[in-house]
């Protein structure tokens, strides 16, 4: 495989992660009332629509074709969050334990690629990846905090 598909086929996965947390994201500021919470998630929401615009242009920049669309996989995890969203009396600290485990998956994503060994990342792509992994692990950081406001 060639160095910019390897590299091109790694970002389309955060590609599609974010795609799937950005859709996660609105789901749950639909669902929740907190305003502070609702914006915190609207804020999400921006992030990671910002987040695949720079990575459809680093996949572009290797002269690869960025994915279109989310996985089955986060469609799965929308279901699943609506669903226990219903049945929950706390719907909002449900909300946010979903949230956590999205975001600790995607930071290991990110940390993933960014200790891969087995390749070099372009110094474009190595500042982006960082960017965003350091803005999941502050939100990650936020969430908790809320997550310990509304127990």
């Amino acid at each position: 495989m060639k160095y910019s598909e390897k590299i091109s086929n790694r970002l389309n996965d955060l590609l599609t992660r974010t795609y799937d947390a950005e859709k996660g994201y609105k789901l749950a500021q639909d669902k929740v009332d907190n305003p502070s919470i609702k914006k915190f998630l609207g804020d999400k929401v921006q992030q990671r629509y910002n987040f695949g615009h720079e990575l459809k242009n680093e996949i572009s920049s290797f002269g690869q074709l960025p994915d279109k669309g989310g996985s089955f996989k986060g469609d799965v995890h929308r279901t699943w969050m609506n669903l226990t969203a219903t049945l929950s009396s706390d719907e909002t600290e449900k909300i946010l334990e979903e949230v956590e485990r999205g975001e600790k998956a995607s930071l290991e994503e990110y940390n993933e690629i960014l200790n891969d060994s087995d390749i070099v990342l372009a110094p474009s792509t190595e500042n982006m990846l960082r960017k965003h992994r350091n803005a999941i692990q502050a939100a990650l950081n936020t969430n908790k905090m809320y997550d310990e406001l509304v127990s």
